[in-house]
């Protein structure tokens, strides 16, 4: 899982760093927690509305001085904070030269406290993967990687507008071992146009069978202007069957279940709990986060930010001298607790009423009484002395929840 930004106008916002920070003192912790935006790639996927731009190659040294510089302003501002992890994503980060991959890293070594067992990710796609490469990383201090694999079958990876094939992935899987990186994760995409429960089947049988240390499987979701959402509109391609999809997402429940996955988080996946993403758990705790680069989003002394989107929009004004911030939003306390309520339900194991109370003062089902009752009256929440978690229903129909605790 990566930040990045939302739509919306572009205005000057203060620099990210400190400010006064009325939230829990939680909120208000230094971030312990790195996310880096990597815009670039070779070739922009049909279903993508993310921040990726192919055909940039020109702009990848300025961009990673530009990169470096944020990097090290808000590890300054912070007084140089403990690192526990860092997720470096896009785009494609492996697009970019292993040279100034390790010229980041290095930025991100000065200008941070990196803990001795940081967690520090860098996402692949496999097709741009190389042993060279790896080893450069390795040695940089990257442990851990994410291969966006989404399908092992030509039709889908067509549809989906991927460039690498079934082989690749496994050539990427089989160098990312050689390279020492004993931490490898695999996307995968379900409830495509077209697909059936025995493909998904198959795509988790294949996945499986390349012994990854960690999966992340994504339901497809149509993002409008978009070159797939546009092919099922015009009825080009079919349109996702939401209830086929719910069967591949149940279905994977199991079968990881008995090939020995910890299921931890909606749409994640580990080997053992050791191996839990620990940079997404920083996000569904709901704790403090910096992200550096275009369109990277924080959440940082009780405001959340976006970086301005365009990859040169963003060097100009770092190089003018200027912060990157597009947007800020001040988060209230009412709406600190909704998202630590939101997004810890997203974990398997829910919400953790001590972790809460302790944060807040007052206990979830004295803040949340309706919600509450009401999602235990539709199946979709088990609660008890502990914890309040979705139930195997709720986590089909997660959005009906969480909608329940925004603030009114």
């Amino acid at each position: 899982m990566h930040e990045q930004a939302s739509g919306g106008g572009e205005r000057p916002s203060a620099p990210l760093g400190r400010h006064a920070c009325d939230l829990s003192p939680v909120a208000c912790r230094p971030p312990a927690s790195l996310y880096l935006h990597i815009p670039f790639c070779l070739a922009k996927c049909s279903y993508c509305d993310f921040s990726s731009y192919p055909g940039l190659g020109a702009l990848h040294a300025a961009y990673t001085r530009a990169l470096a510089a944020e990097v090290q302003k808000v590890g300054g501002a912070w007084r140089r904070p403990a690192l526990h992890t860092l997720y470096i994503g896009g785009g494609t980060p492996t697009v970019l030269p292993a040279m100034l991959l390790e010229e980041v890293l290095r930025a991100v070594a000065q200008a941070w406290e990196l803990a001795a067992d940081a967690e520090i990710t860098v996402e692949a796609n496999p097709g741009t993967v190389a042993l060279e490469a790896l080893v450069a990383l390795r040695r940089a201090g990257a442990n851990r990687l994410s291969l966006g694999v989404q399908s092992f079958q030509p039709a889908f990876l067509r549809l989906l507008g991927r460039i690498h094939s079934a082989g690749q992935a496994a050539e990427a899987v089989r160098l990312a071992r050689a390279a020492g990186l004993q931490n490898l994760n695999l996307d995968l995409i379900y409830g495509l146009p077209g697909q059936t429960l025995a493909d998904w089947q198959a795509d988790l049988e294949a996945a499986l069978a390349l012994q990854p240390d960690h999966l992340s499987l994504y339901a497809l979701t149509l993002e409008p202007e978009t070159p797939l959402a546009r092919r099922v509109a015009c009825r080009e391609v079919p349109e996702p069957d939401a209830e086929v999809a719910a069967e591949m997402y149940e279905y994977a429940e199991a079968r990881l279940a008995e090939a020995g996955f910890d299921h931890y988080e909606l749409s994640n996946w580990a080997r053992t709990p050791a191996l839990r993403c620990r940079h997404n758990l920083t996000y569904w705790h709901n704790l403090p986060y910096a992200g550096c680069g275009s369109a990277a989003h924080s959440w940082l002394a009780g405001r959340r930010q976006a970086n301005v989107s365009d990859p040169r929009g963003y060097v100009a004004r770092v190089e003018r001298s200027e912060s990157p911030v597009a947007e800020e939003e001040a988060i209230s306390p009412a709406m600190e607790r909704a998202e630590t309520m939101i997004l810890g339900l997203r974990l398997v194991e829910g919400v953790s009423r001590a972790e809460f109370r302790s944060r807040f003062g007052a206990d979830p089902g004295d803040l949340y009484p309706v919600a509450i009752a009401e999602s235990q009256a539709d199946g979709l929440l088990e609660v008890d002395e502990g914890h309040i978690r979705l139930s195997a229903r709720g986590r089909l129909l997660g959005n009906q929840v969480f909608l329940r605790f925004l603030p009114g």
